[in-house]
């Protein structure tokens, strides 16, 4: 039996050209800052973009971004606020500070709540920031979003790459696009990841640097676009990701 609020997200995302998933096996590699960072960058060429934070295990696309006070607004569904032209959503609206200790059914209902009354109309572009690993939101996203595409961010760590083989075999099998993989907080000379990813199948998109100047830049949009980390991740999207 299809679950009826498949129908009610499709409609959502009716006018929502590209769906990406930013996405990680573990965490710690940077995945938020990636996605935060992308959303932005594509915002400032001039693309409509929204970006969804539903990283239930931490959300913080709201710290990197310096959202403050902004809130949705309920008119037949949730209206996202609006951060320099970027749609933004997040868990944080609902879990606020506190921890949200979601756990199988309860990640699943309040993700599909999320996407069913979330309003993003017409969109070039929606990110998405996944929890780490491939438990039940990733799952629920395979399920109910449709067309989707996964961008991996990993480290130069073997560890880090170990959990981005698993999401990967689970990508092919369901047969959901993979855009490639980012490299993040490279410090070193070496093509080990680059090799590992071809290994699977799986495109490189290429790597960034460890910006010690990132932190300082953190809820400072306009210095965070200035930073070696954004424009290194700008160059990777105009290369991989044109519309």
């Amino acid at each position: 039996m299809v679950d009826p609020r498949s129908h009610v997200i499709a409609r959502r995302l009716a006018h929502v050209a590209r769906v990406i998933a930013v996405s990680s096996g573990k965490g710690g590699v940077g995945k938020s800052l990636v996605a935060a960072t992308l959303a932005l960058s594509l915002s400032r060429d001039g693309l409509r973009v929204g970006l969804f934070d539903l990283d239930f295990t931490g959300p913080s696309a709201h710290i990197i971004l310096n959202t403050g006070e902004l809130k949705p607004k309920e008119d037949k569904g949730l209206i996202p606020p609006e951060v320099d032209g970027l749609k933004f959503m997040s868990i944080v609206y609902y879990s606020g500070v506190n921890p949200a200790p979601l756990r199988g059914v309860d990640t699943s209902n309040a993700l599909i709540e999320l996407f069913s009354v979330t309003l993003w109309n017409n969109l070039d572009c929606l990110i998405i920031d996944m929890p780490p690993g491939i438990g039940d939101a990733v799952l629920d996203l395979l399920r109910f979003v449709n067309p989707l595409s996964f961008l991996i961010v990993t480290t130069p760590s073997k560890l880090a790459f170990e959990t981005v083989k698993k999401q990967v075999v689970l990508l092919k099998e369901v047969g959901t696009p993979i855009i490639g993989v980012i490299e993040n907080m490279k410090m070193t000379v070496s093509d080990e990841i680059r090799t590992l990813t071809e290994s699977l199948g799986v495109k490189y998109l290429g790597a960034l640097p460890y910006d010690t100047e990132l932190e300082d830049a953190l809820g400072n949009r306009k210095k965070l676009l200035k930073t070696l980390f954004a424009r290194k991740l700008h160059g990777i999207i105009q290369e991989n990701l044109k519309p």
